[in-house]
């Protein structure tokens, strides 16, 4: 049996590690990478897709990182429990026709004892914004350490 540590039950400290790995993998934006930490049989609900299984969120990952463009992501611990994480986020992009987004968001996560993830439950909103007021600059891939939290960037 494969695991995905850290493994429920969850502390603070292995729910905040949970977040941060699922924050870098998201931003690799590599669909069957991402997809490799929900299980076979995953439940997601994003916005109004409902994606099952790991072939329809790779699919739908696909699709999502052709439409959102430059994405950089910052996910934050909100709470846990035993098997159970939720995550506030922000995300920045754009469009093909050049216009900036950031998106809000909250997730709900549920894991199976391996470390895998079974549920997702995700209601996001976009809002459009100038150039200018992106406030996520790194050069993409995984945040770096010592950039600022959603929490120290005021979000």
């Amino acid at each position: 049996m494969t695991t995905r540590p850290p493994l429920p039950p969850f502390t603070e400290e292995t729910a905040a590690t949970k977040v941060r790995a699922a924050e870098d993998g998201w931003n690799s934006r590599d669909p069957a990478r991402v997809a490799l930490a929900y299980t076979e049989d995953t439940i997601w609900r994003n916005r109004s897709e409902f994606p099952r299984g790991r072939a329809q969120v790779e699919a739908f990952l696909t699709r999502k990182w052709q439409r959102e463009m430059d994405y950089r992501l910052i996910k934050e611990l909100w709470a846990y429990s035993a098997n159970r994480i939720a995550v506030r986020f922000a995300y920045e992009y754009r469009d093909d026709a050049g216009q900036w987004y950031r998106a809000y968001g909250n997730e709900n996560w549920e894991f199976r004892k391996d470390g895998l993830m079974h549920r997702r439950h995700a209601s996001i909103n976009d809002m459009r914004i100038a150039a200018a007021d992106r406030l996520f600059h790194w050069t993409l891939g995984p945040r770096p350490e010592g950039h600022p939290n959603l929490s120290e960037l005021g979000l």
